[in-house]
């Protein structure tokens, strides 16, 4: 019955995350734009790992795919395969773990097949969960590097303060912060890891028991020669022997 709770209960999780590296993938907030300095604003600007877009101050939205992948950083690029070959796994997960439930009978399967397609399917969620989170990190990793690069780039006092009291002059320049596309896939690949975790669990209450010891039938023939000693045969034949013997001698009874 534990095993049947916790195969179900990591299926169900394992689903959620799946469900949830998906929907990471196809939002578009993975970056917004950081108004700190700037919380008064017509246009919004957020981007995602296939369209970035504009939200304007009348609710109006305008999103533009990337028409090239050749222009786009390599850690954008590795984030998207990443989230797709998490994606992959995921759904190849789930599919093949629905015929490895125990509540589900289909034909003659047997539990030793049941367990090592549990095994599977667990393994792909721990790699899907894996791959989501890897790519989230590296992209946040990337938002990070860019957002200090551009705010030191927005102060330009330590080149020019002393032409003209011109020290300390902010530029204008758009920072991007984290987005909650980030937080869904980080918890998506958290959920889809314990999935997984939790499959490879169940495998071994599903593994049938082997015993230790294995009855063995023995047929040996009644004319072996191994149970006969010769101390066997000889007083066999002596017993014989004496029989002949006794019934050849006369009795009282011959003379009546």
């Amino acid at each position: 019955m534990a095993v049947t709770i916790c195969q179900c209960l990591g299926f169900v999780i394992s689903a959620v995350g799946v469900a949830g590296i998906i929907a990471a993938t196809v939002m578009n907030q993975w970056s917004t734009q950081d108004m700190y300095d700037n919380p008064v604003t017509a246009v919004f600007n957020y981007q995602g790992l296939w369209q970035t877009c504009v939200k304007e101050s009348s609710g109006f939205t305008e999103c533009r795919s990337y028409f090239t992948i050749l222009g786009l950083p390599a850690l954008f690029q590795a984030c998207r395969a990443l989230m797709i070959v998490g994606i992959v796994l995921g759904a190849i997960g789930l599919l093949i773990s629905i015929f490895a439930l125990k509540c589900i009978r289909i034909g003659s399967m047997e539990d030793s097949a049941k367990a090592n397609i549990t095994l599977t399917a667990g393994i792909m969620f721990i790699i899907a969960g894996l791959c989501s989170i890897i790519g989230v990190s590296v992209f946040a990793n990337m938002l990070i590097t860019n957002f200090w690069t551009t705010t030191a780039s927005m102060y330009t006092g330590g080149a020019i303060s002393g032409m003209g009291g011109m020290g300390g002059m902010q530029t204008l320049q758009t920072r991007y912060t984290f987005g909650s596309a980030l937080f869904v896939g980080w918890v998506a690949g958290g959920l889809t890891l314990v999935g997984g975790v939790m499959m490879c669990i169940a495998c071994r209450g599903l593994t049938p028991e082997e015993t230790t010891y294995k009855g063995v039938s023995y047929h040996v023939s009644a004319k072996s020669p191994g149970y006969k000693t010769s101390a066997y045969e000889d007083k066999s034949k002596k017993s014989i022997y004496n029989e002949s013997r006794r019934s050849d001698a006369p009795s009282k009874f011959d003379y009546v």
